[in-house]
């Protein structure tokens, strides 16, 4: 019996090994997908990055297409020299540090109560806590509120608002409920540790990968924003850095590039200048990502799992 049980494993693993190395039109077809689907990301950056260190008579001559032509880096000197561009930039990683640890703060006090069952109760937080992620009361309803709180045209309006993602607790919570294992804080309480001692020094230290990705999910979001600082800011020195780039992107002349001075807007295109500003504001997130890229995938996986 053991040799024939041992000889079925042997003709299942070579049928499957065969299955595998098997190259089917099926998976080409997904292939060609993911190369399409690539190219359509990778693509459009180095288009940009191309026109960014380009000349400004090979981009307007429509020169410029995946490698650059007549390499300068003027453009980039012409945003530092300007000032307003850094200002925004800076400001902007401050507002996205503070909205990250804010976020992550509000988010684990919402997802760890919720993920215990001795919490009495428990569903109808749930339920309070996840309402906002279907319903919302509306653009005019929220500026009168925020006006009435007096944060309008203020820098607390880009980040307290939305420190809280209904989204972003679900996935936290998931993950405490299939990773953490209940026996840890059992034992712990026989110790005499408090619930905030189990946090910080159990449930927290366990939980490094959904903290690196929904650390990663606030700060691009914010990062990306700009429609809350178009309606609800209105001095120029609160604007991020996304929305003054919105605004130079969607100026169709040179004159109505209004994110950088006459002067400095002179010295080049709009489309130079366009191109270079996307990149000083992709740049910052893509340098970033490769460092919690280990811990993004495994924590969105296990996060996403219905525990």
């Amino acid at each position: 019996m053991a040799k024939k049980d041992k000889r079925k494993d042997e003709e299942f693993s070579v049928g499957g090994s065969r299955a595998i190395n098997k190259f089917r039109l099926s998976d080409a077809i997904m292939m060609l997908v993911i190369i399409v689907l690539c190219l359509t990301c990778i693509v459009p950056f180095i288009h940009l990055a191309a026109k960014s260190i380009s000349s400004n008579s090979a981009v307007v001559a429509k020169q410029v297409f995946f490698w650059p032509v007549d390499i300068t880096f003027e453009t980039y000197g012409t945003l530092f020299k300007d000032g307003t561009m850094v200002y925004s930039f800076v400001y902007s990683v401050i507002i996205t540090g503070i909205f990250t640890v804010l976020g992550m703060i509000a988010c684990t006090c919402a997802a760890y109560p919720l993920s215990k069952k001795r919490l009495k109760g428990r569903s109808f937080f749930t339920f309070i806590l996840m309402f906002p992620m279907y319903f919302a009361a509306g653009m005019i309803p929220t500026y009168l509120l925020f006006n009435d709180l007096h944060l309008i045209d203020t820098p607390w309006v880009l980040i307290l608002p939305l420190i809280y993602s209904p989204y972003n607790m679900l996935i936290m919570k998931t993950y405490f409920q299939s990773s953490i294992p209940d026996s840890l804080e059992e034992s712990a309480f026989l110790d005499g540790a408090t619930n905030f001692q189990i946090l910080g020094k159990i449930v927290l230290p366990l939980s490094k990968p959904i903290i690196a990705t929904l650390s990663l999910f606030y700060a691009v979001g914010r990062w990306n924003a700009f429609a809350d600082n178009m309606y609800y800011i209105k001095s120029d020195e609160l604007k991020t850095v996304q929305y003054k780039l919105y605004q130079m992107v969607a100026s169709a002349t040179e004159a109505q590039t209004a994110s950088l001075s006459e002067a400095s807007a002179a010295q080049t295109t709009p489309e130079v200048l366009q191109a270079a500003s996307v990149m000083f504001v992709t740049i910052p997130i893509i340098c970033i990502y490769p460092f919690i890229q280990k811990y993004f995938v495994k924590g969105i996986m296990i996060g996403a799992v219905k525990g």
